[in-house]
């Protein structure tokens, strides 16, 4: 798959994950009921883990995908590696935070579930970015390297004499 197709393929599915962020921010912050379907949105959501040093997880996660469709902006290795380092680190949190539903909260959120399944599709498509070559053309923020044949650079050729 191209760096382009690959690049628009992450921007899409951040957008859909900054939906359901964005979603679960407001429902958080105005203190209204989330639609869920398994009862376990709610008991989420009001659980002592749906706050990170007062900050919304939710809020964290929008900022997280809002970052990732930023980086899906751009064709430079340094865009590349942001971009896969971030879903990499999103998407342990993620697991984490799946583990914190099971074990302490006894309850899912099948937001929280889809914005994981998003995520893990994410971290698939940044790995496979990152380690694609650099596109032909400049799509990369260094300069192209001229290939030299050995792999060695050739010696100047010596300064005809002067007479």
């Amino acid at each position: 798959m191209s760096d382009r197709r690959l690049r628009a393929v992450i921007f899409v599915l951040s957008a859909a994950g900054a939906g359901i962020a964005a979603y679960l921010t407001y429902a958080h912050l105005a203190d209204v009921p989330v639609v869920c379907v398994t009862g376990g949105c709610e008991t989420v959501q009001h659980s002592h883990w749906s706050e990170l040093g007062g900050i919304p997880v939710a809020a964290i996660g929008l900022a997280g995908y809002v970052l990732l469709a930023a980086t899906a902006l751009f064709a430079s290795d340094l865009a590349r590696g942001i971009g896969a380092a971030s879903a990499v680190g999103g998407f342990a949190f993620a697991l984490f935070l799946v583990w914190v539903q099971a074990a302490e909260i006894h309850a899912f959120c099948q937001w929280c579930l889809a914005s994981d399944a998003l995520l893990a599709l994410i971290v698939v498509a940044a790995l496979a970015r990152a380690w694609r070559a650099a596109p032909p053309g400049g799509g990369s923020s260094r300069p192209a390297r001229r290939p030299t044949g050995s792999g060695l650079a050739r010696p100047a050729a010596p300064a005809p004499p002067r007479r």
